[in-house]
C-alpha cells in the first residue's frame, strides 16, 4: 500500500482545475484500489478519477480508466471488473496518475490523502460489453429523453431502475449521459432492443459549462481548462462522427466557453420552471444571429434508488419527439442534427408539427412562406410564431386537434411554441403538489409562478432565403 499526502491550495486550482498524483503499478497487478480522504464539505469538494499510463496531456484519445467527480471517495479497478464510473480490463504497469478535480478549494487549501492499493490474486479478463444496433420498422413520431443519469456518476439509482423508469413513461429512445465516463455502457449496450433503443452519451462536465456528445462509443476527454479548449472539444466529437450539444445554458451552470460549432443546443431541461426561458433566449439568439442548431430536450433526471412514480420532475420531462422512418440510434442521431423534432413537456404533452412551403421541420425553404402548424392537446392554450426578430404572430389553440396558419417572409427562420393559457393553473398546481410542502427550488420566487410564461412544447425552425 502507498499513501501520498497532498496539500492543495487556490492558486493550483488556478492554474489547472485538474491536480495529478502519480504512482507506480508493478507488473502483474490484476486490482487497484485508491481512496481518497479529505474533509469535505459544502466549500471543499474534490472529485476523482484515474488515467494509466497511456495518457498524454489534453487531450489525449488512450489512458481514461474513469471518473466519479465528487461522488465517491473510492474506486477499484481490476482487469475483470471495476467501480460503476470506471473501466475493467487489462492493468499495464507503470506510472498512473490519480486525477484530482478541484472543483471548490476553501481560501486555506485542503489537506488531502490519496491511498493506493495493489493485489495480484489471478483473475480472468473480462470483455467490454457488445455494442448492439437494433431496429423498429415503420415511420412515425418516436418519444425519448436526451439527458439522464445513474449511479456511473452522481445518481443513486442503477441502470436497470433507470430503464424501468424509461419503460414506465412510454420511451422509444434514451440517452444516458453520465458525467465524464462511458462506463453505463456495461449495462446499456447490451439491453438496447428495438423496445427501447439506447442512444450512445456521455455529458463533458467542467465547473464553467457542460455538453452532451452524443453517438460516439469512445470517451472523449473533458479535461477543458481555455475557452478555446470548447473548439478542441467539437472537433474530437466530430471527428469521430459524433454530434454536440451544448447543455443547460442558463443559472446555474451555463456555458461559459466560446461557442463552437455545435450540432444541437439543450433548450429545456427539467421543469419548464427550472429556470429554461434564459436558455430558450439565448438559443433564440444564436439563431438570430444566423447560426442553424437544432433544439433538444431532456430531463437531467438523476435516477434515484427506487423507481419513482409518473409526475412533473422525473425522467421525460420534457421529452424530446423525433419523425423518424425507423427506430434505430443512426436514425434517432439523424434526426437531432436535422432538426426534425419538437420539444415536449412530457411523453403525453402536447404535438406540435410545423411545416412550411410542404417542408418538415429542420428544412430550407425560398420565398414567401406559408405555414401550418399542427398541434393536438393543448385546447385554449396559445401558438406563438416567431423568428429572427421575436414573437410575430400569435392564435388561440381553438381544439384538441387543430391546426394554425400563417403566411408572410419570417426573417432568416420561423418556429413555434405553445404558451401555457388554459392549462396553466394546472401545471402550476401538479408542480406543488410535487414538492410536498417543501420549498420552491432553483430560487424561484412566487411571481415566477404566478407570472412567468410557461411553454408547453418548442418546435424546431424552418429556415427562410429570400427567393
Amino acid at each position: 500500500m502507498q499513501e501520498f499526502a497532498v496539500r492543495i491550495t487556490r492558486k493550483h486550482q488556478a492554474a489547472d482545475p485538474y491536480f495529478y498524483v502519480p504512482f507506480d503499478v508493478p507488473d502483474g497487478v490484476t486490482r487497484i484500489d485508491v481512496t481518497l480522504s479529505y474533509p469535505k464539505s459544502e466549500g471543499c469538494i474534490v472529485d476523482l478519477g484515474v488515467l494509466d499510463p497511456r495518457a498524454t496531456d489534453y487531450p489525449t484519445e488512450r489512458g481514461f480508466r474513469g471518473w466519479s467527480g465528487g461522488a465517491r471517495d473510492r474506486f477499484f479497478v481490476a482487469i475483470d471488473d471495476a467501480t460503476p464510473g470506471y473501466i475493467h480490463g487489462a492493468i499495464p504497469p507503470g506510472r498512473w496518475m490519480v486525477m484530482l478535480g478541484l472543483y471548490k478549494i476553501p481560501d486555506d487549501g485542503v489537506e488531502a490523502l490519496v491511498t493506493v492499493d495493489y493485489d495480484s490474486s489471478p483473475r480472468a479478463i473480462a470483455p467490454q460489453p457488445a455494442r448492439q444496433f437494433p431496429i423498429r420498422k415503420g415511420p412515425g413520431w418516436y418519444r425519448g429523453d436526451l439527458h439522464c443519469h445513474t449511479f456511473h456518476s452522481d445518481a443513486a439509482g442503477s441502470p436497470e431502475l433507470l430503464h424501468a423508469a424509461a419503460r414506465q413513461a412510454g420511451l422509444d429512445f434514451l440517452a444516458v449521459a453520465d458525467h465524464n465516463t462511458i462506463t453505463q455502457r456495461r449495462y446499456f449496450h447490451p439491453h438496447s432492443s428495438p423496445d427501447l433503443v439506447f442512444v450512445s452519451a456521455m455529458e463533458v462536465t467542467t465547473a464553467i459549462g457542460h455538453a452532451n456528445v452524443f453517438g460516439v462509443d469512445d470517451w472523449i476527454d473533458f479535461r477543458m481548462t481555455r475557452p478555446e479548449h470548447a473548439h478542441t472539444l467539437a472537433r474530437l466529437v466530430h471527428e469521430r462522427g459524433g454530434l454536440l450539444s451544448i447543455n443547460h445554458d442558463k443559472p446555474t451552470i451555463p456555458w461559459d466557453y466560446e461557442v463552437p460549432k455545435i450540432d444541437c443546443m439543450e433548450v429545456w431541461q427539467s421543469h419548464w420552471l427550472a429556470w429554461n426561458w434564459v436558455s430558450l433566449e439565448r438559443y433564440q439568439q444564436r439563431l438570430a444571429s444566423g447560426l442553424k442548431i437544432s433544439a433538444i430536450g431532456g430531463s437531467d433526471f438523476h435516477q434515484p434508488a427506487r423507481l419513482m412514480p409518473e409526475g412533473p420532475l422525473v425522467l421525460a420531462r420534457p421529452t424530446t419527439v423525433l419523425h423518424l422512418e425507423e427506430l434505430s440510434e443512426e436514425a434517432v442521431l439523424g434526426a437531432m442534427k436535422s432538426g426534425r423534432g419538437y420539444v415536449t413537456e412530457s411523453p403525453t404533452g402536447p404535438h406540435l408539427e410545423l411545416t412550411a412551403n410542404g417542408e418538415p421541420m429542420g428544412s430550407t425553404v425560398a420565398g414567401p412562406v406559408a405555414a401550418d402548424a399542427q398541434v393536438r392537446g393543448a385546447k385554449g392554450d396559445k401558438l406563438m410564431w416567431l423568428d429572427a426578430s421575436g414573437v410575430i404572430a400569435d392564435q388561440v389553440i381553438e381544439a384538441d386537434d387543430w391546426t394554425g396558419h400563417y403566411v408572410g417572409a419570417p426573417d432568416r427562420f420561423l418556429r413555434t411554441e405553445i404558451v401555457a393559457a388554459a392549462s396553466r393553473g394546472g401545471i402550476v398546481e401538479t408542480f406543488r403538489e410535487a414538492l410536498r410542502g417543501k420549498a420552491l427550488p432553483w430560487q424561484l420566487c412566487e411571481d415566477d409562478l404566478v407570472n412567468r410564461t410557461i411553454r408547453r412544447a418548442i418546435s424546431n425552425p424552418i429556415y427562410c432565403r429570400p427567393s
